[in-house]
């Protein structure tokens, strides 16, 4: 029986998307991209300058605490290190299964560190003119936020979508840019810094949370489930640890699937208890207002 081998994978085979011969893949080559370098640069200045010499301009007596400074840099941080480096070459040209450890760094991993780590008042003026909180309000409404993100996350991983991404350089910078918009406007409705965009109730949150797995679970379990490869840019790559092309798109899956599933449940874990938080509060503030309406004096603990 002959293979016939499809000209496209011949010079892929030989070539990079950039016309260079792709070597084995080497532990120690620490590449930087100078577009993401910049970027997180630009978004660090801006940080800075926000909880400081805007808000002393503003006069407002709120202040950056050091855990949201340590969270914001944290999400930079794993942007960095998400899109340079080791995880770049490996999801680029040798492996599947880290380019979905990547997709998941970008869209369940950093958005909620940076918006746990903006203070509300560095982002009222942004949000004060009319027309930038009416579109704002549209795009962080929960089903459309849920619907773009989920169009963005899946739609790419289906295989004409993902193999036009592979092969040309721009698209996949636009890509990953739109995967990291989307998902900060989708981590919004639980994650809001600011009023004006309210987030949702807890229980919403965790409907919402439950819902947003359900595509991204049944896109990888197709992916694992597959007996061929999907994906044959990574088929003529120099293999890494000697995981076949087969086992690699399964090991991608699987990561989709179990991790990136769990990652979502494991954020409801922290909505319900903040939720039982709330409610416990709201029942002691209620005791207290009857016991002043009725003038009984709360009792007291024998000593």
């Amino acid at each position: 029986m002959i293979l016939h081998i499809p000209d496209s994978l011949l010079v892929r085979r030989a070539l990079d998307r950039f016309g260079r011969p792709i070597p084995p893949f080497d532990w120690h080559r620490w590449e930087n991209h100078v577009s993401t370098v910049i970027g997180i640069a630009v978004l660090a200045a801006l940080y800075l300058w926000a909880i400081g010499p805007m808000r002393r301009r503003v006069g407002t007596a709120e202040r950056a605490t050091g855990w949201q400074v340590v969270s914001f840099f944290s999400g930079l941080a794993v942007m960095f290190l998400a899109l340079n480096g080791p995880v770049h070459d490996l999801s680029d040209y040798y492996l599947f299964s880290v380019h979905m450890v990547q997709h998941l760094l970008l869209t369940q991993v950093m958005p909620p560190l940076l918006l746990l780590g903006v203070p509300a008042y560095a982002l009222r003026p942004l949000v004060r003119p009319r027309w930038v909180r009416a579109m704002a309000g549209v795009l962080t409404r929960p089903a459309v936020a849920f619907g773009l993100y989920t169009v963005s996350f899946t739609g790419w991983h289906l295989q004409p979508a993902y193999d036009l991404m592979m092969r040309n350089h721009n698209v996949h910078i636009v890509t990953h840019l739109q995967f990291m918009v989307t998902a900060v406007i989708m981590w919004w409705p639980v994650l809001s810094p600011v009023r004006e965009l309210p987030r949702m109730s807890y229980g919403g949150q965790m409907l919402y949370l439950f819902l947003i797995g359900i595509p991204m679970m049944a896109v990888a379990a197709l992916i694992t489930l597959a007996d061929v490869v999907l994906y044959p840019w990574y088929s003529a790559s120099p293999r890494v640890w000697g995981i076949t092309p087969l086992d690699d798109q399964r090991l991608g899956g699987i990561t989709m699937w179990v991790p990136g599933g769990l990652f979502y449940w494991v954020v409801m874990t922290f909505v319900f208890f903040a939720w039982v938080r709330q409610e416990r509060r709201l029942d002691e503030v209620e005791a207290a207002e009857r016991e002043r309406a009725t003038g009984a004096k709360p009792s007291s603990s024998p000593v």
